[in-house]
């Protein structure tokens, strides 16, 4: 979700003067390991995932797990991940750290944090995040929230692009219900979304990308009030529910993503999502907390 989805909060993109033959996604989250620091990581904000006034939180989230994913201790596969945003990330070039703060047999706890510059030259945290990775076992298994039935994605059209939001245009969305409000006139009655959504151009599924996947919802209080009021995520945890395996088995294919607010209040609401693949697999399920106003 936005960082700041104000209507007022609008601002040009960076330009990348010097574009690359990888996909914009694996650009943006690209991490340079730090010479004599372990765990800390360069990287640089993406002009093709800008926001409003800032990232699309769904890259941050993506870049934070790429240091996980880059630290040469990783135990495991991710599990979870948690971000706060507590600041916008500016244009330009930015670090990481990722912190392997404990280790057990089968599940290493990680913090991280995403740093800048200020105009003096200190560093400011921008964003704080705390991770999860595992190593999994054939057990048990069952899932107790099968996938809804809905019309395949050829079946319902695209989102346009070029709506004036840079990040917008690296997904392809199909919604099958509860699409963008098309009349802000306070008449909203629900907050539950689903649409069929992958990378664009396609791109194989990994962690990283399924992390920003589950971030693509529009607030919930938009759609729940019918009015396009200043909105932005505080806080979002994801829970990785696939191996690599299945990712890998996902490829360039669908995902369908369901949405929805729970409460309302004080000028924060939470909203769960969940995300299957085209073969009806849970893939991830993700909770987030996040501010309006009037």
């Amino acid at each position: 979700m936005p960082s700041d989805t104000s209507p007022s909060s609008f601002a040009s993109s960076p330009v990348d003067p010097h574009p690359t033959s990888l996909h914009a996604l694996d650009e943006a989250v690209q991490l340079t390991a730090l010479p004599d620091a372990p765990g800390q990581y360069g990287g640089k904000t993406h002009a093709g995932y800008w926001n409003m006034v800032g990232p699309f939180g769904g890259v941050t989230a993506a870049t934070l797990l790429r240091a996980v994913l880059d630290h040469p201790d990783l135990l495991g596969e991710p599990l979870s991940l948690t971000v706060n945003y507590a600041g916008a990330v500016a244009a330009g070039p930015f670090s990481v750290q990722a912190t392997p703060v404990r280790t057990n047999r089968s599940t290493q706890h990680w913090t991280l944090s995403i740093l800048q510059a200020d105009a003096d030259g200190a560093p400011v945290v921008t964003t704080t995040a705390t991770a999860v990775t595992a190593v999994r076992r054939e057990t048990w298994s069952v899932g107790d929230v099968p996938m809804p039935a809905v019309p395949a994605p050829g079946e319902q059209p695209a989102m346009p692009r070029g709506v004036g939001v840079e990040w917008l245009d690296r997904y392809e969305m199909r919604p099958v219900a509860g699409a963008i409000p098309r009349q802000w006139d306070g008449t909203g009655d629900h907050s539950l979304t689903q649409l069929w959504m992958r990378d664009a151009p396609p791109r194989p599924l990994d962690f990283c990308a399924l992390a920003a996947l589950a971030d693509v919802f529009f607030p919930r209080v938009w759609l729940r009030r019918a009015q396009r009021v200043p909105a932005g995520t505080v806080s979002i945890t994801v829970y990785f529910h696939a191996s690599s395996a299945q990712l890998q088995a996902t490829g360039t294919g669908y995902l369908l993503g369901q949405a929805r607010g729970q409460e309302f209040r004080n000028g924060f609401f939470d909203q769960s999502a969940q995300l299957w693949n085209e073969a009806g697999t849970m893939l991830a399920t993700s909770h987030q907390i996040v501010y309006y106003k009037e």
